[in-house]
C-alpha cells in the first residue's frame, strides 16, 4: 500500500500542471481581461451586473492606473482592447504593465509557474491584499460549512439508508423516500431563500442571523457564547445544504445494503445462525459502505466549493466560493489561478485519502495488486 500512496503522490504535480496549462490557455482566448475590466471602471463604462465587485476594482486598482485627465490627448486608433478606442496607447501600456499583460503568454506561463512551485501566488489585481492572505481569510467560512455539512449529511444519509434497507417496502421506507423526492426536487437556494422568510425576519420569525459567520461582538463573548454565536449563524446556511445533500447519500446506502443483503454470503451466514445485526453490521456493512466512502471526497469539495456558493452569496457568507465566483466575473486572474491550484490539491489529496480509507474499511482490498 506504501509503495501505491506514493505513485499517487507522483501523479500529483503532472495532474496539476496539465490542468493549469488547460485554464491558461483558455484563459488567453476569453474577453474581458483585466485590462478591459479596468478601462470599464475609468471610463464609467462597468455593467450593472458585476455589482460590489467593479466596485473594488475601480476603488482599488484604480489608484495604480488613473485614466487620462480631460485636457490630455487622446488617439483615436484602433485598440484591441474593447471600449479603449480614444485611450492614449501610452495608457494602454500601462494597465498592461500593471497587470503583467506586457509580456508574451508562454513567459508569463512560466514565470508563473515558478512561482507557484515557491508558494507565490502574487496579488489580487482589483483587491489590496496578497492571494494567500485572501484565501487564508475566506477559508474558515468555507471551512466551516463543508464540513458540519457533510458531517450532519453522512450522519443522517447513513442510518437512513441502512433502516430504508431493512424495511425495504414498509410503510417507513415510502414515507421516507417521499421527503428524499421532496429533498432532492428542492434545490439549496430555494430552502435556503423559503428559511430566511420564515425564521430570518423575513416575514414570520426573527430567531436567526440574515448574515456573516459570527457576530460583532463575537471577542467580547465567553467561551460558551462564542460556542452558541458561532452555530446560531451556521444553523441556516447548513440546514439549507443538508435537505439537498443527505437525499441522494440515503439512496445510495440504501442500495448498497439492497445489493449486499442479497448475495449468498449472506444467505450462508444467517444459516449459521448468525444474528440479524451481527449479519447487518459484521458483514452487509463493510462491504457495502465501499462505496458509500469513494463518494465522501467528491462530496466533501462539492460541498466546499461549489455547492456553498449560492449559500454563501444569499446569507452573505463571504467564504472561498463568493471569492473565486468574483474572481472568475472580475478576471482576477492570480485569484482565479490560485483557487484552481487550491481546489485541485484538495481534490487530488482527497482522492488519495479516499483510497487509504478503502483499504482501511476492507484490508482485502489491494491497489497495488489490481494494478500489476
Amino acid at each position: 500500500m506504501f509503495a501505491y500512496i506514493v505513485r499517487r503522490l507522483l501523479f500529483v504535480p503532472p495532474t496539476l500542471l496539465v490542468i493549469i496549462v488547460v485554464n491558461f490557455a483558455v484563459v488567453q482566448v476569453l474577453p474581458g481581461g483585466p485590462v478591459e475590466q479596468m478601462i470599464a471602471q475609468l471610463t464609467g463604462q462597468a455593467v450593472e451586473a458585476t455589482g460590489r465587485i467593479t466596485g473594488n476594482a475601480g476603488s482599488e486598482a484604480g489608484t495604480q492606473a488613473q485614466a487620462p485627465a480631460p485636457g490630455v490627448k487622446q488617439s483615436g486608433g484602433p485598440s484591441k482592447y474593447r471600449g479603449a478606442q480614444g485611450l492614449p496607447p501610452e495608457f494602454i501600456k500601462q494597465l498592461e504593465a500593471q497587470f503583467g499583460l506586457d509580456k508574451p503568454a508562454h513567459e508569463r506561463f512560466w514565470l508563473m509557474l515558478k512561482n507557484y512551485l515557491t508558494f507565490d501566488f502574487g496579488n489580487s489585481y482589483f483587491k489590496d491584499q496578497s492571494v494567500v492572505g485572501l484565501v487564508l481569510d475566506k477559508m474558515p467560512v468555507s471551512i466551516s460549512l463543508g464540513l458540519w455539512t457533510t458531517l450532519l449529511v453522512y450522519l443522517i444519509s447513513i442510518p437512513l439508508g441502512v433502516a430504508k434497507a431493512v424495511r425495504d417496502g414498509s410503510k417507513f421506507d415510502i414515507w421516507s423516500s417521499g421527503v428524499i423526492i421532496i429533498g432532492t426536487a428542492i434545490p439549496g437556494f430555494l430552502f435556503a431563500i423559503l428559511l430566511i422568510v420564515l425564521f430570518a425576519g423575513g416575514r414570520y420569525f426573527d430567531w436567526f442571523p440574515l448574515r456573516g459567520l459570527v457576530s460583532d461582538n463575537f471577542e467580547q463573548l465567553s467561551s460558551w457564547g462564542r460556542f452558541k454565536d458561532y452555530f446560531w449563524h451556521l444553523t441556516l446556511p447548513i440546514l439549507s445544504m443538508v435537505i439537498g445533500g443527505f437525499a441522494g447519500l440515503a439512496m445510495l446506502t440504501k442500495n448498497s445494503f439492497m445489493e449486499e443483503i442479497n448475495k449468498q454470503y449472506v444467505v450462508t451466514a444467517r444459516s449459521k445462525g448468525l444474528t440479524a445485526n451481527r449479519v447487518l453490521y459484521g458483514h452487509v456493512f463493510r462491504n457495502a459502505m465501499i462505496i458509500v466512502i469513494a463518494g465522501f471526497p467528491g462530496a466533501f469539495v462539492g460541498i466546499l466549493f461549489t455547492g456553498a456558493l449560492l449559500t454563501e452569496i444569499i446569507f452573505s457568507l463571504d467564504g472561498l466560493g463568493l471569492l473565486g465566483f468574483e474572481a472568475a466575473i472580475n478576471r482576477d486572474y492570480p485569484v482565479m489561478f490560485a483557487t484552481l491550484y487550491f481546489f485541485t490539491l484538495m481534490g487530488l489529496v482527497l482522492g488519495i485519502i479516499s483510497d487509504i480509507t478503502y483499504h482501511i474499511v476492507d484490508p482485502r482490498i489491494d491497489f497495488e495488486s489490481r494494478e500489476a
